[in-house]
């Protein structure tokens, strides 16, 4: 099986890269132990701001087919969205934008959990209901969210750490519905 991971957040120190290292982690130990994992970011598809005249001028770029072809590949795709104002980072908005040109489904029918890890109390609310709102039209198979909140007190930075009981048992949770095979489209 191969899992796909993405953090929509171009920080090199992004909490929720270390939330998507977590989840990886927690997958490995027992829900996917032969899972293969790949690890992409923003940074890893810098490409020009999204506009009309760009694509009629020179096409879409081929950073942006290359994205759309590991989503076709993977088995399932587990993303952690940041929140920037209350919504998706500027660099995953222009990564998903060149991606609806090639084709609106852009998720390809693959089971998705999303991720938001904040600091602030709301956890990434808005940024998920977003996004979770989009995924019918845009061809996921949503299997659930979570969100992780005031991660200053979430989060262990010296052992990598998920340390509160809840938040441990809710992500082991939606992880499991990613890999299972008899659900489809839940949340």
């Amino acid at each position: 099986m191969k899992i796909l991971t993405f953090t929509a957040s171009n920080s090199r120190k992004s909490i929720n890269r270390s939330l998507i290292d977590f989840a990886i982690s927690r997958l490995q130990e027992g829900i996917a132990e032969n899972a293969e994992f790949e690890v992409l970011g923003p940074n890893d598809f810098e490409m020009p701001i999204y506009s009309i005249d760009r694509e009629r001028d020179g096409g879409i770029p081929e950073l942006t087919q290359t994205f759309f072809t590991k989503i076709g590949e993977a088995d399932a795709i587990l993303v952690s969205f940041a929140e920037h104002n209350g919504f998706i980072t500027s660099a995953w908005k222009n990564i998903f934008g060149w991606m609806s040109w090639i084709e609106m489904k852009l998720w390809q029918g693959k089971p998705l959990v999303m991720l938001a890890a904040t600091p602030g109390r709301r956890a990434g609310a808005n940024v998920l209901e977003s996004q979770k709102t989009l995924t019918p039209h845009f061809g996921a198979d949503l299997r659930g969210t979570l969100r992780v909140g005031k991660w200053p007190e979430a989060w262990d930075p010296e052992t990598k750490d998920l340390f509160q009981a809840d938040d441990l048992a809710a992500l082991d949770e939606v992880l499991a519905q990613l890999l299972r095979k008899d659900i489809q489209h839940q949340d």
